[in-house]
């Protein structure tokens, strides 16, 4: 017999069939087909909830959350998402409690001046109804997307814990002090520029000067902050940041965030399986990573599409990720390159052994990162490629050339 116990137990002890989708379809149809209405009392935004404040506890973030429901639930699922982390927002009052990265998450998710209540006075409102209402999707595709979303978030992993979770907030949380980001924000801001530049001029030849100007940004500005620090690691206040990586060709795009954080001092570790990766360094030089894997991203997307026409290759998976991997394997050697050159003229300019003063910065992301992940290890691609896809990927990175020229933060 199928009533709120037989629901209620599902939900409590059934959860990690229920993150398959081909599971909660089965059970969803049945649910449909016998009439039962969708969260009546409202057992499943009480159940949704508990599972979100759980999976908070784990070591998740509001932008993680999204990003996994998009890629194992589906983007249907998204906006009840959104709206179940609203309502958490609003119960817990995030706006004045929550730490700068997760109130800045909430906003870019639309999540920032909560949502719906769990329940009117009536008992009638409830998040899961709310969404379903403005969905207008059919029932057994609702009773889906609900059941699936239950699931996966009943079984999230634990992953490491880069922020206080609502359980630790206190009532009046320390904000992050800004007061010395004023040079860090005018150097973003000229990056940005750059790299928004490069992505939209139809010139490959000024977007790769472009792409090297933003790089040799980030160097000189690198160099500013370590002799700002006194080449003290104690001066270092290094940071986390999480990225999204979506597929297709996870891995292979990972290699190429790998390639720019490491020729920026920044170290990454990349959660297999989630497409979710987390970068250790100075703020400045996250975001300026993140910006500038960003823009490449969108270059090599345009160049891989123009090599398969060229090479008639189609839309062959081999060709496609070994064409990533090539690209991002030489886009490494050239960033690097452009950083000792960059740091070269900068050692030159000032007449200073710059190499000591940045190796602080390094010992204490290199540090930090040990703390993070202290059981972390260097993994290697081993499965073969396709040698046109490499070289052509190569070619293409050769073509984005990202070699320093001289300039200054003046």
């Amino acid at each position: 017999m199928i009533d709120d116990a037989w629901l209620a137990n599902l939900l409590r002890h059934r959860a990690p069939a229920l993150s398959d989708a081909r599971v909660a379809a089965e059970v969803a149809a049945t649910l449909s087909a016998h009439g039962f209405a969708l969260d009546e009392g409202g057992l499943l935004t009480r159940t949704l909830g508990d599972a979100l404040d759980a999976t908070w506890e784990r070591g998740w973030q509001p932008a993680d959350v999204a990003h996994a429901v998009r890629r194992q639930v589906g983007a249907g699922a998204v906006p009840l998402l959104v709206a179940l982390v609203a309502d958490h927002a609003r119960r817990t009052d995030a706006a004045s409690r929550a730490p700068e990265d997760w109130v800045e998450q909430l906003h870019e998710l639309g999540a920032r001046d909560g949502g719906a209540a769990a329940g009117d006075a009536g008992g009638t409102t409830t998040v899961v109804l709310a969404w379903h209402r403005a969905s207008r999707r059919a029932p057994a595709e609702a009773w889906r997307i609900v059941l699936q979303l239950t699931g996966m978030l009943r079984t999230t992993a634990r992953i490491e814990l880069l922020v206080p979770p609502p359980s630790r907030w206190s009532a009046a949380p320390r904000r992050a002090d800004r007061s010395g980001a004023t040079d860090d924000d005018r150097a973003l801001r000229r990056i940005r520029a750059l790299l928004a530049k490069a992505e939209s001029t139809g010139f490959p030849d000024e977007a790769e000067a472009l792409t090297a100007k933003a790089q040799e940004l980030m160097t000189r500005h690198a160099v500013e902050a370590a002799l700002l620090g006194g080449g003290s690691p104690a001066a270092v206040d290094v940071d986390t940041r999480r990225v999204h990586v979506t597929d297709p060709y996870a891995r292979a795009k990972t290699r190429l965030l790998g390639a720019v954080a490491e020729a920026n001092d920044v170290q990454l570790v990349w959660y297999q399986g989630l497409g979710i990766a987390t970068l250790v360094g100075l703020r400045s030089d996250l975001d300026a990573v993140e910006l500038l894997f960003t823009s490449l991203l969108l270059q090599v997307v345009q160049a891989l599409a123009e090599a398969e026409r060229q090479q008639g290759r189609g839309a062959a998976r081999s060709f496609r990720r070994a064409f990533l991997l090539g690209y991002a394997h030489r886009i490494g050697e050239r960033l690097a390159a452009a950083r000792r050159g960059a740091t070269a003229e900068a050692e030159e300019e000032r007449g200073l052994d710059l190499l000591p003063v940045l190796r602080s910065r390094q010992e204490a992301v290199a540090a930090r990162t040990a703390e993070l992940f202290p059981g972390v290890r260097r993994s290697r691609d081993r499965s073969s490629v396709d040698a046109g896809g490499w070289h052509a990927g190569r070619a293409a990175a050769e073509r984005a050339d990202v070699a320093p020229r001289r300039s200054s933060l003046r």
